[in-house]
């Protein structure tokens, strides 16, 4: 069975549920987590698991479930995914940990796209299958939210060191997401009526002594002002320190920072551009979509006049052709993997290649000998064969490489000098693009 894949080559927000508690040693596991099973098929509308994951894949059943804890269950944990082949998507966990691990219960679910729950009634039944299971298992605290605007709100650090977050936890209201299971110790905290009385869409005190808050109707819209406005009320009720004005102009900026940005990217650089923010997290696309509609590629230096070029000073040209030849070859069998346009020295191959070591962050995360030793000759000779190819350039070779010239019309560029500044930085990838190189060339030849 092929599960929908989850996380992808351009991610996007989704809803999140956390849900952490605890389980008996000495009961059945089984009949602790009947209640867990029976709640989730009953409220789950629309986003139903049906592949369980183990050690291997099973079509959803309760027997499935055990089968795969069985087969994980090693010496201190179990667990087990649960996906589905339809969209939406899910990404689902059950896990457990035993003595001597302090015992503990995880159910995480992740459903994208967020959308999904724009429906109140979608959401309603999602809120219910929340509070049966507040009501079975007892926890500190649960949420579910979406993911991009808890990142954006610094969760789950909330400015802690990672010392005080693991010793604190949420010993406080750092943030109210969309629904939220508040445990005894918390509202005691805060005080129970003073919980009870949050201003929200649902306030719901449990038979266990938690309190079931939800802020808005759905959640799809959270960031929209009227769901704001309700979230900062929650907020500032629960946390009399904290000003409703300064909380409510936080969420609106972390709203803005969400909001989509039309991309307007450099029309040479754009088919690069765009696959750069597909790989941003949902999180920040937006922000770097932005960046990148102002960002502007620096004009190519590395070209002379065809009437200043330096002629020919090498001993043996045609030699000197089949080694800028290898050398091109070279990047070939380093990218054909991963890049296998690059068989074909087009413009296109090269926005992949640029693409490609823009990804692996190429300049920062391989040794600088090796990339000026090696790195930088392949992709110069690449580059400037992809010239010879597609715009009828022609090599003029030369002792020293940063030298070499290939004449396209009445300009001589310099593809390793081009190779050089292109691999100082990640930045310098875009900066000093392949893609862009070529596209100057191009323009300056048809101008002619």
């Amino acid at each position: 069975m092929k599960v929908l894949k989850f996380h992808g080559m351009k991610d996007e927000d989704y809803l999140r549920l956390e849900f952490d508690t605890t389980f008996d040693q000495q009961a059945s596991l089984e009949g602790q987590l009947e209640p867990f099973l029976q709640t989730l098929e009953e409220y789950a509308d629309g986003w139903m698991p049906d592949v369980v994951e183990g050690k291997r894949r099973r079509k959803y059943s309760r027997a499935a479930v055990w089968k795969s804890l069985e087969e994980r269950r090693g010496q201190r944990t179990s667990g087990l995914g649960l996906y589905r082949t339809k969209w939406p998507a899910l990404d689902m966990s059950i896990s457990l940990w035993f003595p001597p691990l302090p015992p503990n219960l995880g159910f995480f679910v992740n459903v994208k796209p967020l959308s999904l729950f724009a429906e109140a009634e979608r959401c309603r039944k999602f809120a219910e299958m929340v509070r049966a299971w507040a009501c079975r298992y007892p926890v500190s605290h649960a949420w579910t939210h979406s993911t991009d605007d808890r990142v954006l709100a610094g969760a789950p650090d909330f400015g802690r060191d990672d010392e005080t977050r693991r010793r604190d936890g949420f010993d406080k209201v750092y943030m109210v997401c969309w629904l939220n299971v508040f445990g005894p110790k918390l509202v005691e905290t805060v005080g129970r009526e003073r919980m009870l009385a949050t201003p929200a869409h649902r306030v719901e005190e449990l038979p266990n002594g938690s309190i079931l808050l939800v802020t808005w109707p759905t959640v799809a819209d959270f960031a929209s002002k009227e769901a704001r406005r309700a979230q900062a009320r929650a907020h500032a009720h629960l946390r009399p320190d904290l000003d409703f004005d300064t909380v409510l102009r936080a969420l609106h900026e972390r709203s803005a920072m969400l909001a989509p940005v039309e991309p307007r990217f450099h029309p040479d650089m754009a088919p690069l551009l765009s696959r750069v923010v597909d790989r941003a997290a949902s999180y920040e696309r937006q922000r770097r979509i932005a960046e990148l509609n102002a960002w502007r590629p620096l004009e190519p230096e590395e070209w002379r006049p065809a009437d200043s070029a330096l002629p020919p000073d090498v001993d043996n040209p045609e030699r000197a052709l089949e080694q800028y030849s290898l050398y091109a070859e070279h990047l070939v069998a380093l990218l054909h993997s991963e890049v296998p346009s690059v068989f074909k020295a087009t413009p296109e191959s090269l926005t992949d290649a640029d693409f490609y070591f823009w990804h692996e962050e190429f300049p920062t995360s391989r040794l600088r000998e090796a990339i000026d030793e090696h790195a930088v000759p392949a992709i110069g000779a690449y580059l400037g064969e992809v010239l010879v190819r597609n715009l009828g350039g022609r090599w003029i070779p030369r002792q020293r490489l940063e030298e070499a010239q290939v004449l396209v019309g009445n300009r001589v560029w310099l593809p390793f000098v081009r190779a050089r500044n292109y691999m100082r930085s990640r930045q310098s990838l875009l900066d000093y693009s392949l893609t862009y190189l070529y596209r100057m060339a191009e323009r300056h030849r048809a101008d002619e």
